[in-house]
Formats: structure tokens, sequence, C-alpha cells
């Protein structure tokens, strides 16, 4: 769920942005692009209509850069998690099917520019990175969360149901980002449902 889907007038409106954010917007652009270790500074503070002293004011080192523009898209992705729960109280299967539909929906620009998590931990190759760690504790929290809103639909077995979700869903975003599966929206939401529809326990029918 990349954050910066191309819009009409980008240019005009990165313009307006203040400076700390335009430089965030001209990381992602790049980071997406090319790589978080391809891109330098100079590149990003080049992108972003600034200088490297001006984005050093904002952001320590790269590393920190890199951290917090994880840190924006996983709050994004846990934003979507707390407007599922909202919109379905108490109902986990219509919870999980809605994360399903959220990330079908958004597979089409991971497909473009790629999933900003899978994109980034290849060039994070150090567990203790904390761009790394905030990654990891990422995937952990919406595993999490999965479980308990299979607990809520009743399953079975709630923790094994989320490990098969978590798998589609991420299966899926890898599919649509090297083509190699056509209709990968279409069949994740189904896939989910059928794990829901078996009560979650792999060969359970």
């Amino acid at each position: 769920m990349a954050s910066s889907t191309p819009r009409p007038g980008r240019d005009t409106r990165v313009a307006r942005l203040p400076p700390r954010e335009r430089i965030l917007d001209a990381a992602e652009e790049l980071f997406l692009r090319e790589g978080i270790r391809a891109v330098g500074v100079q590149a990003i503070a080049e992108q972003a209509k600034t200088t490297k002293m001006a984005l050093y004011r904002h952001f320590a080192t790269k590393d920190a850069l890199i951290e917090e523009w994880l840190r924006i898209v996983a709050a994004g992705y846990a934003t979507a998690f707390d407007r599922t729960e909202a919109e379905h109280p108490g109902d986990g299967r219509a919870q999980v099917l809605a994360v399903a539909r959220f990330i079908a929906e958004g597979l089409p620009d991971v497909a473009q520019r790629g999933c900003p998590f899978v994109n980034s931990i290849a060039g994070l190759p150090d567990r203790e990175h904390p761009a790394r760690r905030l990654i990891e504790d990422h995937k952990a929290t919406q595993r999490r969360r999965l479980t308990d809103m299979c607990e809520r639909a009743g399953l079975r077995d709630p923790d094994e149901a989320a490990a098969e979700i978590t798998f589609l869903l991420e299966g899926a975003q890898i599919s649509a980002q090297n083509g190699s599966v056509d209709r990968a929206g279409e069949r994740l939401v189904a896939a989910v449902e059928a794990v829901l529809d078996r009560g979650g326990t792999v060969g359970a029918r």
C-alpha cells in the first residue's frame, strides 16, 4: 500500500508541502522506484527541491529517513485495520474480508510500484536495523490483529487461520508485484473466504 499513488498535478502539490513532508515524499518516490540502498541523500534532496544540509536538519541520517518513511506506511495499514473494525463492530468475518478487500484494492499500485516493505527488506539485511525491526513489529502486530478478528469470527483455531490469511495476503502482494498470476485481487478474496468457510484449520472440510 504505497501512499504516493501518482496523482494529477503532483509537482504542484509537492511544491506546496512543508520541507519535511516534501523530503518524505521525494524519498518515497525514489525508494520505490530505485530501492533504498541505491538512492543517495543528494538525489533525495534534489527530488525534494532542497539541499542536503536542509535534509539533515529534519533527519539526522538516511537510515532515520528510511525508518520514518516506513513508519508512515505502517501507520496507513494500521488505520485501515482500525477503520475495518469500526465499520464492522464485533463481526470478525466481515472484518477479515474487509481487510482482504483492502489489500486487493491496493494490488494495482503494488503491481506498478512494488510493496514498500518487500522492496525495503532486501536492502535491510541487518536484523537489528531499526527500520528492519519496524517492519517485523508491524507484521507481528498485523498478525495479532488478524488472530483477534478470526477469534471474533468463531473459527476453531484463530491463530492458524490468521497464519493462513497472512500467507495469502503476503503472497497476493508478491504475485501482483512480479506479475506471476492474473486476477490476484479476486483470487485473494476468494481464498480468504475459503479459509473462513472451513473454520481456519488446515485440511479441514
